[in-house]
């Protein structure tokens, strides 16, 4: 850049502090960048980004390597263009417009965002104030069709590189695959015969002959080198049992071994549980503080465990070796008649004790079987009992819920008839003052007729009109009780109910009235409902339906039927 000005192409400076000088002072263009409060651009030693934050841009393309570049002066050539920008990194192509603007594509995607902190740079060419000479910088995002080719490039490229090592992966998991038969024919016959007698290519030899026999390559002509690779593997069976006697002893030896570190160990141990005893006698016990006994006391019952299991362990090996000895014993014949003729029984002998193992197998396997149906025979038994102690207690909890609702039914019915009671008391004390009160009238008005010559006629007419207003105000007190209404919701429900019940001739019973009630108002509850129908006996009327257990108590409407009956 400073040296395109010494050229004469012209100058850039920053025009926020309306200063104007050349690009070929370094100092000054520091000072002017210092004022901006930004790290001056293109300086050895210096970083090209700033700390303030990036400008508003577009959203980036994937892979973008190209900024737009707007705002350039008019006078703007490629070379100043790109010794402004070739300080964010190397520049591989500059495309500009006539129109004061420029596409400019770097090597990197990362000197693209050192190229966006230029963005909002006033640019001037030289000393002049000429707007053919200045503009504002704007740098953003622009979309490049070469950009976005070398990006779908990568990520193909890291596609296939990801197959390819998850295909590596699955090739090293994968089980390797068992080796290849080949045919048969006379010369792989002769070839396999000698590999039978090889012990080192064995068992490679007994999986081809078993694949040949079994495919069918048995005929009238290879039957006879059929039956002398059978003969072969037959031959092997001597070496197997002396391979199997060299190891049963190698084990017997270090049976002993282990048995005899063993016993060293246990006595050791015993040892040691001694010194503990000695140290819990009185002699030495008093001597210890209470944390040293304390420790003792756990060190001696740990020693003592220990030395109980290294006991049991070493009589169990005992006992093993007692069982072989007595086995052996049983068994001393058969050996004396194998030295006589060896070649010949040690198959047979071989034969019977595999079948003497699998007879032993068999019997394990029947004695699980038999142990499986036993325990799932205890658990249907089980299973069985829970059942019909679920229905039990089900049956007992419905037949305690249904006599508690009876209870409740009766406690409503004992609190209905002792509020009547008291009503009935209430109106016979009324009815009794009011009584009195008459017969004091009534022996008033007789004195005031003898004095005043009343005839006996009158009195009469008196005592009748007497006792038709306590009849009128019993009635009227029944009438009260009976048909009282404590509030309009309670006049409201009795229409509901009396729509409900008029549209069910044969009545319906508390539960199904409730469940209507309760879409309606669902904070009513069915002892309301029914304490309303009670109080109401002349609108309803309760009657039983069915028998036993099916029996139900029904309301219906009767308010028509006493209608009918005035």
């Amino acid at each position: 850049m400073m040296a395109a000005a010494a050229d004469g192409l012209g100058s850039i400076a920053i025009d926020t502090t309306q200063l104007n000088m050349s690009m070929t002072d370094p100092t000054a263009w520091a000072t002017a960048m210092n004022n901006l409060g930004m790290v001056p651009v293109g300086l050895p030693g210096q970083q090209l980004v700033s700390d303030l934050p990036p400008p508003s841009t577009r959203e980036r393309p994937p892979g973008c390597k190209t900024v737009f570049v707007g705002g350039l002066p008019e006078n703007a050539t490629e070379e100043i263009i790109q010794e402004v920008f070739e300080q964010c990194g190397d520049i591989t192509a500059i495309r500009k417009s006539k129109k004061n603007f420029c596409h400019i594509r770097f090597a990197e995607e990362f000197m693209v965002d050192k190229a966006i902190y230029l963005s909002g740079y006033r640019m001037r060419l030289g000393s002049s104030t000429d707007k053919k000479d200045s503009g504002r910088l704007h740098v953003d995002f622009a979309q490049a069709r070469d950009d976005f080719y070398e990006w779908e490039c990568r990520q193909r490229m890291r596609a296939r590189e990801e197959r390819h090592r998850r295909k590596l992966e699955e090739d090293r998991l994968r089980p390797p695959s068992p080796p290849a038969i080949m045919h048969y024919s006379e010369h792989e016959a002769a070839l396999l015969a000698e590999k039978l007698k090889d012990d080192s290519k064995f068992s490679e030899a007994v999986t081809v002959l078993l694949s040949w026999i079994e495919r069918g390559e048995v005929s009238r002509r290879s039957a006879n080198q059929f039956y002398s690779m059978v003969q072969s593997a037959n031959s092997h069976v001597r070496r197997l049992m002396n391979e199997k006697a060299t190891h049963e002893q190698e084990m017997e030896e270090a049976k002993e071994i282990f048995k005899n570190a063993l016993t060293g160990i246990l006595t050791q141990f015993e040892q040691i549980v001694a010194v503990f005893n000695a140290s819990t006698r009185q002699k030495a016990w008093d001597h210890f503080s209470k944390a040293q006994r304390k420790n003792i006391d756990i060190w001696r019952k740990h020693s003592e465990e220990l030395r109980n299991a290294q006991s049991e362990q070493l009589m169990g090996i005992r006992r093993e070796e007692e069982m072989e000895m007595s086995d052996d014993e049983s068994c001393d014949s058969p050996p004396k008649k194998m030295r006589v003729d060896e070649s010949a029984l040690a198959a047979q002998a071989y034969a019977l004790k595999e079948e003497n193992d699998s007879l032993r197998w068999q019997l394990d396997a029947y004695r699980n079987e038999v142990e499986l149906l036993k325990q799932e025979k205890e658990q249907l038994f089980r299973t069985e009992e829970n059942l019909t102690k679920d229905q039990q207690l089900q049956f007992l909890q419905q037949t305690m819920q249904g006599m508690q609702q009876q209870l409740l039914t009766i406690q409503e019915e004992l609190n209905n008839k002792k509020s009547e009671l008291e009503q009935a008391k209430e109106e016979q004390s009324h009815t009794q003052a009011l009584l009195k009160v008459l017969q004091e009238q009534l022996k008033g008005t007789k004195e005031l007729a003898e004095t005043n010559g009343h005839s006996h006629e009158d009195t009469n007419d008196i005592n009748v009109l007497t006792v038709a207003l306590v009849n009128q105000d019993r009635e009227n007190n029944m009438e009260k009780r009976s048909h009282g209404l404590k509030s309009e919701k309670e006049a409201l429900l009795i229409g509901i109910i009396s729509t409900f019940l008029h549209v069910h001739p044969f009545g319906a019973n508390i539960e199904y009235l409730w469940s209507y009630m309760q879409q309606l108002d669902s904070k009513i509850s069915a002892n309301e409902i029914e304490t309303l129908l009670m109080r109401l006996p002349r609108m309803f009327k309760q009657e039983f339906t069915g028998v036993g257990a099916t029996l139900e108590k029904r309301w219906k409407l009767c308010a028509f039927e006493g209608i009918k009956t005035a």
